[in-house]
């Protein structure tokens, strides 16, 4: 074997890795990031993220508008058009969608899915209104969980702020029977603190439904990436992570290479 063959990745390892998406929150029109849903710190404006991630070659960027669901707002669609027309990845949005026509328009600007929350449980129809138009894999669900003491979990809606009373698991098998292409698991808890993901409730999540599963809600490192798809998830989000840096959270917006994800992952290219 010469010095060159020693250097290739194994033959047998797995071609294609998981997704991995920033997720960037807006309050107000800027970004904010936020601990465990409180307390959020700007970051700066959701323009020259969207460029920096062109740039870094992200997979997807996941956008969520924190307070237009609290706030009984619509989503600001001038700004939603702007980012689109700036991306060069697929986008998901969410925040303040609660009827059909809100969430076709957004679709129509370019977005490739809405990503729902409160109305998951408040309008029942509207994941499936959604996916019979435009197919199930422009519906996202977001699945917010906190961890009682006893350590049973409860998914809850409006930025964190109301129970469900439903457990994860069989939230999530509901929305999946109406029409819901993906879910986003995202552990309160965890949320902006980076001591891993919940790899419990992702696996709880994943074993529940045939639909893929992102996890999201305290990665620090690639190597959290791994762990997520190791308990089920079929790709990892992150917020944090992509744009703080160091122990006073000093704002710089990142993404690995594509190199050091394939390490993680323990993938090659093709």
């Amino acid at each position: 074997m010469t010095a060159y063959e020693d250097e290739l990745p194994p033959l047998n390892l797995p071609r294609r890795r998981p997704r991995v998406i920033p997720v960037l929150l807006l309050k107000g029109g800027l970004l904010h990031k936020p601990k465990q849903f409180s307390a959020p710190k700007y970051v700066g404006d959701p323009r020259v993220a969207v460029k920096i991630f062109n740039d870094k070659g992200a997979d997807e960027l996941a956008l969520l508008d924190m307070t237009a669901t609290t706030e009984r707002r619509e989503p600001d669609f001038a700004l939603i058009e702007e980012i689109v027309s700036e991306s060069l990845m697929p986008i998901a949005y969410g925040g303040g969608i609660r009827t059909y026509e809100q969430a076709a328009r957004i679709l129509e600007l370019g977005v490739e899915k809405v990503i729902l929350n409160s109305a998951l449980v408040e309008v029942h129809d509207l994941s499936e209104r959604i996916a019979n138009v435009f197919g199930a894999q422009s519906v996202i669900g977001c699945l917010d969980c906190r961890k009682s003491f006893l350590g049973g979990y409860k998914s809850y809606v409006g930025a964190g702020q109301r129970s469900t009373g439903m457990k994860p698991e069989d939230l999530a098998r509901k929305v999946a029977a109406r029409g819901v292409g993906e879910i986003i698991v995202q552990a309160i808890d965890r949320e902006g603190v980076g001591n891993g993901y919940d790899l419990a409730l992702i696996k709880r999540v994943a074993d529940a439904v045939d639909v893929p599963v992102i996890a999201l809600g305290g990665a620090r490192t690639p190597a959290d990436f791994k762990q997520a798809t190791d308990a089920g998830a079929a790709a990892a989000a992150a917020g944090s992570m992509f744009v703080f840096n160091g122990p006073h959270r000093a704002v710089l917006i990142t993404y690995p290479t594509d190199e050091q994800l394939h390490a993680a992952f323990g993938t090659r290219d093709a």
